[in-house]
């Protein structure tokens, strides 16, 4: 299954509305997405209701499958917790904590406190510590390689810390416009780049699936 799990629209600070976001990657040659626009108190109601109803709409018989998500960002550390449990209460497949990339001034402690509240993927890491990427695998919380500029500088060094302690991870985009919409066999590169092997690529897609064929049945 081809897929990109970290995914913007206008519903935060993207540049597409999420039909377009979902057409065009329907013509990429995706086979799922999951919409997660950037969320805080001040809008995680309404990012969240749009984006379920419009996961909620979206046909059945399409080949591509939507999942409604949320990007948990630059939060106090004690707001991960509540805030992802709201998120999932209310529908939201795919959960994100916003992690500690070197580009931003993400707050000390990030990547611990979204790892221990309840979420899916874990962003951009960073500089992550061997306890965040054995927590990681205790939860069974993807690490992210990412496309992304700036945030992908650190992909290498949050490749091996998941090899080193077994973490699952994923490769996205964090696609904001429709430039960063990346075939998938260039996605896949993203992925060489950092250090993978062709056959720990097919693994981590393998894992992907996976968790993708579970999710997608519930």
């Amino acid at each position: 299954m081809i897929s990109d799990l970290h995914v913007h629209s206008l519903l935060s600070d993207g540049a597409l509305i999420p039909s377009e976001v979902a057409a065009r990657y329907a013509a990429a040659g995706y086979d799922c997405i999951a919409i997660c626009d950037h969320a805080d108190y001040s809008n995680i109601d309404r990012v969240v209701s749009a984006i379920r109803r419009f996961a909620g709409q979206w046909p059945k018989e399409a080949k591509l499958r939507v999942l409604p998500g949320v990007e948990l960002t630059h939060l106090p550390l004690s707001q991960f917790a509540p805030l992802s449990r709201y998120a999932r209460k209310n529908g939201m497949k795919i959960i994100i904590g916003h992690g500690q990339t070197p580009v931003e001034p993400v707050t000390k402690g990030t990547n611990r406190a979204a790892l221990e509240a309840d979420i899916d993927i874990l962003a951009h890491p960073g500089y992550l510590t061997d306890e965040e990427a054995l927590l990681a695998k205790k939860k069974k919380i993807f690490l992210e390689i990412t496309a992304r500029k700036g945030h992908c500088t650190t992909n290498s060094f949050v490749l091996k810390k998941a090899l080193a302690h077994g973490s699952p991870l994923v490769i996205n985009t964090d696609s904001h416009a429709p430039c960063d919409i990346l075939a998938p066999r260039a996605l896949r590169a993203v992925g060489l780049r950092a250090g993978l092997t062709p056959a720990q690529l097919a693994s981590l897609s393998a894992g992907v699936g996976k968790f993708l064929g579970r999710l997608l049945t519930t």
